[in-house]
């Protein structure tokens, strides 16, 4: 009995080191792929139930285990393409397969990788030459993210980019920094208004314009009224009735704030938000927002002893321009660059988390599918909760360290070694047994 299971206890030896040769092998080989989490084998032993009689033993052997050490993270290599993805931290990318989505099936599986080398194919869809789409949730039209849900892959859509798309940037808000000349409201002046025009985007990314007239109030037979009438009237309005509102500015006076508005009176038109300091303004596009300032306040309109002069005016918005790229920044957010300068958010990257990341079952391509052991996941913003930030330019290396490897190949080697000289040597007793004469 002891020198058979001696035997079997040589066999297990010799199948337990070759599991580990096998994930060694796997290893090395996965050294230069990117994303690869190395396979790591464990050896228990096996007992047998023992019946305490002196002098007699039998071996139980060994058995082997695997485990793919995926919470590992492996360093980041940096590239000269923005669509090169990587999770720096914790946390995964959301991916499916390009080959459920080429069939057109809509029950998409849901994957996850930690990093992957995207590119747009025909029809503009992001995928790795492995076979993994990147999914995300597309924008709105403004830009912002609704509200998805967190604990299912509902919402989640292919990421799609058409390379000669166009965009435009309407114009929503225009602040006006100009210094009104504060001697044109004396009794003497002419009186005559000053005329100004301000360029902005319609939602086509038509080139319009608010023509704004500033007219003093002359009337103050004392000295300066520090009164002002402006007029604000659209060029894309009808031009019968293009008067979009009509405002009375008083300047302050005192010592502390000389120069500031000191009240705005709505004659026509939106009203005035004394705390953001802006009129609501219809203009035929939609909704603008007209920064003058607020009251005391130091920015936005000011009066003067010196000449007209827009001191400080700016807008948002821009007119239609071509793509030119496009990158994700660490909050995961997939922008697109147009040759206008315009910047837009297309997609938000989410990145997907689990209790137990070792738990995952692996796939192909550097890929995992949840399971019973690796728990429920939950899509994250990227740096909230335990999750890490997203790096465009860069991928993750293999977590193989191959002077490591060729260690344990070397250990392996000399236990496969001695368990067959193991079962040489029981062969060697069984024969001198059988050569026993009577």
């Amino acid at each position: 009995m002891s020198m058979s299971s001696a035997m079997s206890a040589g066999v297990s030896g010799l199948a337990a080191n070759s599991t580990r040769l096998a994930t060694i092998s796997d290893n090395i080989a996965n050294s230069g792929t990117y994303g690869y989490k190395r396979m790591e084998t464990d050896f228990n032993s096996f007992v047998l139930n023992q019946h305490r009689i002196a002098g007699l033993y039998s071996a139980g052997g060994v058995t082997a285990t695997t485990q793919r050490l995926i919470e590992d993270d492996g360093g980041l290599s940096t590239t000269s393409h923005p669509l090169d993805i990587a999770v720096s931290g914790r946390g995964m990318l959301p991916v499916t397969s390009a080959v459920d989505l080429d069939n057109g099936f809509t029950d998409l599986p849901f994957m996850m990788t930690r990093t992957g080398s995207f590119r747009t194919d025909a029809e503009g869809i992001l995928r790795t030459q492995s076979g993994l789409v990147l999914m995300g949730w597309p924008a709105q039209a403004d830009g912002s993210i609704p509200v998805m849900s967190r604990d299912t892959m509902t919402g989640l859509v292919p990421v799609q980019i058409s390379a000669n798309q166009t965009a435009g940037d309407p114009t929503t808000q225009i602040s006006l920094g100009v210094n009104l000349p504060a001697t044109e409201t004396l009794p003497t002046a002419s009186g005559a208004s000053i005329p100004y025009k301000v360029e902005y985007f319609g939602n086509l990314g038509t080139s319009e314009s608010l023509n704004i007239t500033f007219t003093p109030n002359i009337s103050d037979a004392t000295g300066m009224s520090s009164t002002w009438v402006m007029e604000v009237r659209d060029s894309a309005s009808n031009p019968a009735s293009n008067l979009v509102g009509s405002y009375r500015i008083v300047f302050d006076e005192s010592q502390a704030n000389g120069g500031s508005i000191a009240s705005v009176t709505t004659l026509s038109g939106g009203a005035y938000d004394p705390v953001t300091g802006a009129i609501g303004l219809a203009v035929a596009g939609g909704s603008m927002d007209l920064v003058i300032g607020t009251p005391g306040g130091t920015t936005g309109m000011r009066q003067l002893s010196a000449n007209f002069s827009p001191t400080n005016v700016t807008k948002n918005g821009s007119p239609v321009g071509n793509l030119t790229t496009v990158e994700v920044d660490a909050d995961g957010f997939l922008k697109a660059s147009y040759d206008t300068g315009f910047v837009k958010t297309l997609y938000q990257i989410p990145l997907v988390d689990v209790p137990n990341p070792n738990g995952l079952v692996s796939v192909d391509s550097q890929a995992f599918t949840i399971s019973p052991t690796s728990g429920s996941f939950f899509l994250w913003d990227a740096g909230d909760g335990p999750t890490g930030s997203v790096q465009g330019y860069a991928l993750e290396e293999s977590t193989t360290d191959v002077a490591e490897e060729l260690t344990h190949l070397i250990m392996t080697q000399r236990a496969y070694s001695s368990n067959a000289k193991i079962i040489q040597t029981v062969d060697e007793m069984l024969q001198e047994t059988t050569n026993i004469k009577r």
